[in-house]
C-alpha cells in the first residue's frame, strides 16, 4: 500500500499592508523553524500599500492569505474573495507621532494630552499621514476638532508603500502620524509617542484565507500559529499588541 507523502514543495504566499511587514516576516520564520509548515515548506509575504493589497485580492490574484485592517478583510469576505469565517485577528497597532530627529533645537512638541496635541498640530507647518484606516481616522479627528479646513493646505498623504516616517526624515513634513510599528525603526526621526488618551487611533490587523488558495488547511494551520500565545513576543517586539 502506497503511503501518502505531504507536498513539502508547496508554498504559502500572502499579501499584506506595509504596517505588518516586519511582524509577518518574523512569524513566518518562526513557523518554519518550529516545523509547523506541514504542507508548506515556505511562507512568503508580499507587503505593499494596504489599498493596493486589497485591490489585488479583489482582482483575484492567486494569494493564499491576506493580512489587512479588519474592516478591509470584512469587505473582501463580503465580496467573496476571502473565505467566510476565516478572519483571524492578529494584532492591534497604535498610531504614533514623529518629528525629524534634527528638526528641533529645543523641547519636542507636547503631545501628552488631546489639547496639547491639537496645539502641536495647529503649530506644525506640514503634517504627514498614511493611506488606509489610520489616515482616515486622523482626518476624522481633525474634523471633530473643527480644524480640518484650516489644515487642508498643510496635510500631505504619503504615497502607497512609502512610510510617513520617511517623509519626516526627509524634511517633507514636520509632524508625521503612522502606525508605531512603521515608525519605530525609521532612521532620522524622533518618535514622540502614541496618540494620547481621548484620541487614540488603534487599528486591528487581521488575516483571512483567500478564496483563490488551493491549500486552505495549510493556511488555517499557519493562522492558528499566528494567533497563538507562541506568537505574542514577536508581535510586541515589533511594536504591536496581540489581538
Amino acid at each position: 500500500m502506497r503511503t501518502s507523502v505531504p507536498d513539502t514543495s508547496a508554498r504559502i504566499v500572502g499579501i499584506s499592508s506595509m504596517a505588518t511587514r516586519l511582524v509577518l516576516a518574523e512569524l513566518a520564520a518562526a513557523y518554519r523553524q518550529q516545523g509547523g509548515a506541514g504542507l508548506a515548506a515556505e511562507v512568503a509575504f508580499e507587503s505593499v500599500g494596504g489599498v493596493d493589497a486589497a485591490k489585488r485580492v479583489q482582482a483575484g490574484e492567486a494569494f493564499d492569505l491576506v493580512v489587512l485592517a479588519a474592516e478591509a478583510i470584512d469587505t473582501l469576505t463580503a465580496a467573496g474573495r476571502v473565505v467566510a469565517g476565516s478572519r483571524t485577528d492578529l494584532v492591534r497597532s497604535a498610531v504614533a507621532i514623529a518629528v525629524r530627529a534634527a528638526q528641533f533645537d529645543g523641547p519636542r512638541p507636547d503631545i501628552g494630552s488631546e489639547d496639547t496635541l491639537q496645539r502641536a498640530v495647529l503649530a506644525a507647518r506640514s503634517i504627514g499621514y498614511s493611506t488606509g484606516p489610520s489616515g482616515t481616522a486622523l482626518l476624522k479627528l481633525f474634523e471633530r476638532w473643527g480644524i480640518a479646513d484650516h489644515l487642508r493646505s498643510r496635510i500631505v498623504q504619503a504615497p502607497p508603500g512609502v512610510p510617513v516616517g520617511q517623509l519626516v526624515a526627509d524634511g517633507k513634513v514636520e509632524l508625521g502620524f503612522q502606525q508605531y510599528s512603521e515608525m519605530m525603526n525609521q532612521p532620522g526621526i524622533s518618535v514622540l509617542g502614541t496618540m494620547p488618551s481621548g484620541c487614540e487611533i488603534v487599528t486591528t490587523f487581521s488575516a483571512g484565507v483567500c478564496a483563490a488558495t488551493k491549500q486552505p488547511e495549510a493556511v488555517r494551520a499557519l493562522l492558528t500559529f499566528m494567533h497563538s500565545p507562541a506568537a505574542d513576543d514577536a508581535k510586541r517586539c515589533q511594536g504591536m499588541e496581540p489581538a
